[in-house]
């Protein structure tokens, strides 16, 4: 399948999510329209692929060459003063080398 296909369908899967209510939105005060982002865990997936980064031994400027964005994007990232889409996100799992995988939760 092409990248667009790919693309295009995690984010419609994306947006299920979000519509179904099983991914929860936070509003983004100060915005001249409506705006909401992904606020759950995102924190901690960071710090994860932070984690994931160091062990394999690559500098966030290497990081930033494998994946086409720039070194600054990436330390915003690290720093948690972005949330990156889940495309941006992806993609830099993948060049890690790592996949995201979405699995059932255990029935309380």
């Amino acid at each position: 399948m092409s990248k667009f296909f790919d693309d295009t369908m995690q984010g419609l899967l994306q947006a299920i999510e979000i519509e179904n209510e099983n991914i929860p939105l936070t509003e983004r005060n100060g915005m001249p329209a409506p705006t909401f982002y992904v606020s759950s865990d995102d924190k901690e997936l960071v710090d994860r692929l932070i984690e994931i980064r160091k062990k394999e031994n690559i500098s966030q400027s290497e990081l930033a060459k494998m994946t086409g964005n720039t070194q600054q994007a990436i330390s915003r990232l690290e720093k948690k003063n972005h949330s990156p889409s889940l495309q941006t996100f992806c993609s830099i799992l993948d060049a890690l080398g790592y996949g995201l995988v979405i699995e059932k939760k255990a029935a309380i």
